[in-house]
């Protein structure tokens, strides 16, 4: 089995490659997001996610401990971005900036790194997520109230977190 990632919501899809011979045209269409899009086999079909390797497998190590819900505006398409146990750098994907959580958005008041979600599990085993802003120029909002550069914000499921002009909803596991 083999991996390809949407380009639009970098979602991983799934098939056989060996149902498949060299140098044939595949179509896929994610089931995230719905964005059509088509590979064609190499003689070495695993070049498909070469660049991809180091940062799927710490990924696929990890357990999604909750995501965000960014909502659909003039600049970007609804996203689903899964939350990992950690720091979560939250941001404007580009080409070059190393975040773990991109936003694919055209929003430019959107820092490549914006916002960090904090989390861990506390010493009662419960999951805690904390918010607090990276350093960014237009600042980051929860529910409508801006952060200070140190607040360091405990968050929950339903919490409204504004970055530029982009909001996003996060929910927790339970």
């Amino acid at each position: 089995m083999k991996r390809i990632r949407c380009p639009k919501c970098e979602n991983y899809l799934r098939f056989d490659e060996t149902r498949y011979t060299a140098g044939q045209s595949l179509v896929f269409v994610c089931e995230h997001c719905g964005k059509q899009f088509k590979i064609r086999l190499g003689k070495d079909s695993s070049s498909i996610n070469k660049d991809d390797k180091p940062r799927h497998n710490i990924t696929n190590q990890k357990k999604e401990l909750g995501h965000i819900t960014v909502i659909e505006n003039i600049f970007c398409f609804k996203q689903v971005l899964p939350l990992y146990e950690g720091d979560n750098i939250i941001g404007r994907r580009c080409v070059g900036t190393v975040i773990n959580t991109p936003i694919e958005s055209n929003d430019m008041s959107m820092d490549r790194r914006h916002c960090i979600i904090n989390v861990k599990y506390n010493e009662q085993g419960k999951i805690t997520y904390t918010l607090r802003d990276a350093a960014s120029l237009t600042g980051t909002f929860l529910m409508n109230t801006l952060l200070n550069s140190k607040d360091r914000i405990p968050i929950e499921e339903g919490a409204i977190i504004t970055i530029g002009a982009t909001t996003f909803i996060l929910h927790t596991t339970v």
